[in-house]
């Protein structure tokens, strides 16, 4: 993986979903995953901001404390297709209803997100 100039890591993009869903593709990725190189370890489906192309989905590593997510520089809009290609175990959770959250509980899996099951963090 080569890092871009702005620090995010510079992947091959290939179409790996159709997103067809009527508020758009764009999804808020934390800085952990497409500039450290973590996998997704938790992602959140909110309601998607009106006026702008947002899934709802969020993407966190999963090791990310709250000063870290205070700071708006730590995370970025992307294309849900593009953060498929950091991390492709996700795409079978996508289509989940809003209000949806997945932890990572091995290498390639997501489990219903509940607040005592362990969540697996890994650098890809």
């Amino acid at each position: 993986m080569a890092e871009k100039e702005q620090g995010f890591i510079e992947i091959p993009i290939e179409n790996l979903i159709e997103w067809d869903e009527p508020n758009g593709e764009g999804c808020i990725v934390s800085d952990k995953i497409t500039k450290e190189g973590y996998k997704v370890g938790y992602m959140l489906r909110e309601e998607p901001t009106e006026g702008n192309p947002d899934s709802g989905w969020r993407f966190m590593a999963g090791n990310e404390d709250d000063e870290y997510m205070d700071n708006p520089d730590n995370h970025h809009v992307f294309a849900l297709n593009t953060i498929c290609n950091y991390d492709s175990d996700i795409i079978p959770y996508l289509h989940a209803k809003i209000g949806s959250a997945f932890i990572r509980v091995d290498e390639s899996h997501f489990e219903k997100y509940h607040e005592f099951k362990p969540m697996f963090i890994q650098k890809q």
